[in-house]
């Protein structure tokens, strides 16, 4: 055979195994047998051996590179790629849509595009005149790693774009999702098992792994998938719709969802949305809810962004996963304030993507309602970001001659240093008294706390080594602590103990506010020590309050001033009180009251980007305002953030109180 008839016979190769490969990776419909496939990848395989300079970049053979990288390079993204807003309810939906209404009246006649979230890696692809020149990951949605070579080996992302298409001219972009099959997870953890390998955790942490591999041969051995979502080009106003968009990519050979679809008004996407719950188990793949999107582009661009959100998308999420596990043990856990919390212990087992080993079970009560006992098949459940619960125990598995869960019997074998109570009316068990090293512990890790005196580098496990010492025996010690001290403990070595030492020293005139919240007062949260410094001003004022002068306290009722003044006269808190005046530790004297949110209320659902939520807290009431756990009569704000559950916001919503995002709250506290 002539070298032009060669060449020839090479690109119609090409070709052909590059529609095999759409066809079976991309759409599910092969029309050759495997043997087919491989008989003429061999004969491709031998040319290109014969005459390497006919290798073209496109060609299948050119999906795994040679060399691996060093490290991956940083690119920042042609647009922003950004993240979606959680709703969890239709109410939260329904608030979305009525926050863009208010922007954009033509929202009203919106249809919406929808699409299942897949749980992988974003991905963004570049082509240019139809050639796949780079794949960047989201990265912090600005700036991504460069990791061409490894998404090269992914069977469903095309090397080059049709030519007949006229996205093959020009820059085009196609961003999606890295993705591994639930099947084909299973079957690689099968077989590293019967090699003797440790499994993997989830095929979303492994998909992320696999392509942050310096190596492209060992990610071609693992069965990725790309699923477009989106399409990119100069022009604009090129892609008019999501609906277009999808229909595109699909022309120029990525695999889009099947699910994906039209809907016409939010009845019909809610409605959708309790479909698509049913049928979520079954997909090929894990998804955690729907994206749901402004069908037209022009208005979706134009609602523009809040913080990495954009106005025109959400992303509603089914909330609670459930899943069974057996408990192992009850153990009893002591809080700062003395409060002990049931806890089950039990086999690891994957909720929600994470992996849990425990539950709170709340009080005593709660264990007797549900009559939980070790050796139980328990249902957990986890919603949003919560603590695990155990939301039943399966009667029908319980194993012959288990017990009944006494609860003050555990207390006395799991603390018998400790002696316990139960305050009438009260459900959960305290300890008598503040001793202890436990107590001491937990209270000199909440005096330490970013919400209280905010000492760096007195986290738990300091904590624990300079109690466990015996170097600290009451929260006044640490400010006697030298650097020879903390050096001599394993934890630490000379810049630490040095840094930790002028940590404390840098708190000796905390905040009144901070300083009474450190304290651990029972029933004394941030809010209340902000309002008792306000208006007691001094330390010495608030140790001498009387009972009627402390109900007269916004937020302070009976429980809270019986609560203080008992504080006050315990005979180890003054000794305590007195150490840190011997110490010249002593908080700052109120000057000013008030700022810029005097009389405003906040109250915080979900997950902030920006801050924590004490940090939001702290902020807020620095400037005058009221932080709160709940939504009530006279709530000003909810701020929404991330994974936040519906019942704040439907309360919210009967009451008058105004929702806003993350963005809205940073201006107010700026």
């Amino acid at each position: 055979m002539g070298k032009k008839a060669v060449q020839e016979r090479y690109l119609e190769l090409k070709k052909l195994l590059n529609k095999y490969s759409y066809e079976y990776h991309a759409i599910d419909n092969p029309t050759v047998s495997d043997a087919v496939y491989d008989g003429l990848m061999a004969e491709l395989k031998a040319i290109e051996d014969k005459q390497p300079d006919l290798i073209d970049f496109d060609s299948p053979t050119q999906r795994v590179g040679d060399q691996p990288l060093d490290k991956f390079e940083k690119f920042e993204h042609t647009k922003r790629m950004i993240s979606l807003l959680d709703c969890f309810s239709d109410v939260e939906v329904e608030l979305w849509l009525s926050r863009i209404e208010k922007i954009d009246k033509s929202v009203n006649n919106a249809s919406f595009w929808v699409d299942s979230k897949k749980d992988g890696l974003a991905c963004a692809l570049h082509y240019q005149d139809g050639r796949l020149v780079r794949a960047v990951t989201r990265g912090d949605g600005s700036t991504g790693e460069v990791v061409t070579s490894n998404v090269k080996t992914i069977r469903t992302v095309p090397l080059s774009l049709p030519k007949e298409h006229p996205f093959s001219k020009g820059f085009t972009e196609v961003r999606g999702e890295i993705i591994m099959t639930r099947k084909d997870f299973e079957k690689l953890n099968a077989k590293r098992e019967s090699e003797g390998l440790s499994t993997y955790m989830n095929p979303r942490n492994l998909s992320a792994g696999t392509i942050r591999q310096l190596d492209s041969k060992l990610v071609a051995d693992r069965p990725l998938r790309f699923h477009g979502y989106d399409l990119l080009r100069d022009n604009i106003e090129e892609v008019v719709t999501n609906q277009f968009a999808y229909s595109t990519m699909k022309d120029l050979g990525f695999y889009v969802d099947k699910e994906a679809h039209l809907e016409e008004g939010i009845t019909s996407v809610l409605k959708y949305a309790k479909e698509f719950e049913t049928i979520k188990d079954e997909l090929p793949y894990n998804t955690d809810g729907l994206v749901i999107k402004i069908n037209d582009r022009k208005l979706f661009d134009s609602l523009g962004t809040v913080g990495k959100n954009p106005r025109g998308a959400i992303a509603y999420k089914y909330p609670a996963e459930e899943a069974t596990t057996t408990v192992k043990d009850i153990v009893i856990s002591i809080g700062r304030t003395g409060a002990a919390t049931p806890v089950a212990v039990f086999d690891p087992v994957l909720v929600a993507g994470t992996k849990v080993r425990h539950a709170s079970l709340h009080n005593a009560d709660e264990i007797e309602r549900k009559d939980i006992r070790i050796g139980d098949t328990v249902v957990i459940y986890k919603a949003g970001d919560i603590i695990p619960q155990v939301q039943k125990v399966i009667l029908e598995l319980r194993p012959d001659k288990t017990k009944r869960f006494h609860y003050e019997t555990e207390l006395k074998r799991q603390y018998p240093e400790l002696n316990f109570y139960r305050p009438e009316g009260e459900a959960v068990y305290r300890v008598k008294g503040v001793s202890g090293k436990i107590l001491l512990t937990k209270g000199l890790e909440h005096f330490a706390s970013k919400g209280a005196l905010d000492i760096e580098g007195l986290g738990e496990k300091n904590v624990e080594a300079l109690v466990g010492s015996g170097l600290v025996s009451d929260f006044a010690d640490i400010y006697t602590l030298t650097k020879e001290q903390i050096e001599s403990l394993d934890r630490f070595a000379d810049l630490s103990a040095n840094n930790l030492v002028k940590a404390i020293a840098d708190k000796k005139h905390p905040m009144l506010s901070r300083f009474i919240f450190a304290l651990g007062i029972r029933h004394v949260g941030a809010q209340t020590a902000i309002d008792l410094a306000n208006n007691f001003k001094k330390l010495d004022n608030l140790g001498t309050a009387t009972y009627e002068e402390l109900k007269h306290v916004e937020g302070v009722g009976e429980i809270v001033a019986e609560s203080i003044l008992g504080w006050f006269v315990d005979d180890d808190n003054q000794a305590l009180l007195a150490k840190f005046r011997r110490l010249g530790v002593w908080p700052k004297v109120v000057k000013t009251v008030g700022g810029k949110l005097s009389g405003q209320s906040f109250v915080v659902t979900g997950s902030l980007e920006s801050m924590n939520r004490d940090e939001a807290a702290s902020r807020i009431r620095e400037l005058g305002g009221t932080f709160q756990n709940s939504v009530a009569k006279g709530t000003t704000y909810l701020v929404m953030g991330t994974k936040a559950g519906s019942s704040k916001a439907e309360k919210a919503k009967k009451l008058g109180t105004e929702v806003i995002n993350e963005t809205k709250l940073l201006n107010l506290i700026s």
